[in-house]
């Protein structure tokens, strides 16, 4: 049996540029990072069991020899790219669930991924990981999705992404002083809204605005991007405060794209927030629910808290993870 872990990612600066709609024309910048909350997955190659049997939110049980007869997408498309055709048990399980906004999919792209490989003893860069997870969410299955969430979880850390108009990903590790960090993972404080969206939705309706110009929508774009070149600066010079005026400017900037990223119940808490001590946020992934997360002013975490817990809000705890997709155990 293997386990594999992936965490989930937490975007930045310049979120959406990863987008092939986007970054086909203009190129793609941001700056993502992984944090210590995980999908995990566990594969098992049974003694006599012969069928492949995959257990997630329901269970499945399909022949070997009928892999498309697989209703789970990424599990079937990721069996026929490597050209696996044997008996095995698949069982995931994460910290947070699908629909919060923290790339869940992608998490478990990649987590599978790389378990799979092991398995076969083929053993490839991290970068291959990330390029080969793409290729099955955006290319084999269709998602409407870029390529930051597949990036961060294989790599983790605090990582800057350029995409060139061909998709191809250069990774760069941002190298921030420890003190830094622990401020950062200090000053940012992440809720989660309680309310659970497909972001396939909200993204088609971005990619396809982006495809056709929209005047506004690519400006929009073009300003979120010059804003994840500043959340660069900001980080690596150590100025916090900045970075979380950053935020609230690309989150004015995310609102104007689709009245699917916002609803009047965020734009409450939102508000909320800003009177409790957070220079800026925003909502994670797509937008339309999931988690808030805030840049909160020095010795304002505690107002803040129980400013969006009393409105029902749930607080989620986290750090930085430098570790990326990895087995954890393979016995």
């Amino acid at each position: 049996m293997i386990t594999i872990r992936a965490p989930f990612r937490l975007p930045l600066g310049g979120g959406g540029t990863d987008l092939p709609s986007y970054y086909k024309k203009h190129g793609g910048f941001l700056i993502t990072s992984a944090i210590n909350k995980y999908m995990f997955i566990n594969i098992n190659l049974p003694a006599i069991f012969d069928k492949i049997k995959i257990n997630y939110t329901k269970v499945e049980v399909v022949d070997p020899q009928n892999i498309n007869e697989i209703q789970h997408e990424i599990v079937r498309e990721t069996l026929k790219l490597l050209k696996i055709s044997r008996p095995m048990e698949i069982s995931s399980m994460a910290d947070l669930s699908a629909g919060t906004g923290m790339g869940s999919s992608s998490s478990y792209t990649v987590c599978l991924l790389k378990g799979l490989n092991t398995i076969l003893r083929r053993y490839i860069s991290i970068h291959e990981l990330a390029e080969e997870a793409c290729k099955i969410e955006m290319d084999l299955i269709g998602k409407p999705i870029g390529k930051q969430d597949q990036y961060a979880t294989a790599f983790g850390g605090i990582i800057q992404l350029d995409i060139d108009k061909l998709g191809n990903v250069k990774v760069t590790p941002l190298n921030l002083d420890q003190e830094i960090i622990i401020e950062l993972e200090n000053r940012l404080m992440m809720f989660y809204t309680n309310i659970e969206r497909d972001a396939n939705v909200i993204l088609s309706e971005q990619s396809e605005k982006a495809r056709v110009d929209e005047n506004s929508t690519v400006n929009s774009m073009h300003i979120i991007k010059e804003i994840g070149y500043k959340v660069k600066e900001s980080l690596l010079n150590g100025n916090i405060d900045n970075f979380g005026k950053l935020l609230h400017q690309h989150w004015l900037e995310k609102k104007k794209i689709s009245e699917r990223m916002s609803s009047s119940f965020i734009d409450e808490m939102y508000s909320i927030g800003l009177a409790n001590g957070a220079l800026g946020g925003k909502l994670m992934g797509a937008g339309g629910g999931g988690f808030l997360l805030f840049c909160v002013k020095s010795d304002n975490r505690k107002k803040l808290r129980t400013a969006l817990e009393n409105m029902g809000l749930k607080y989620m705890n986290f750090k930085f993870d430098f570790e990326g997709t990895k087995v954890i155990a393979n016995v």
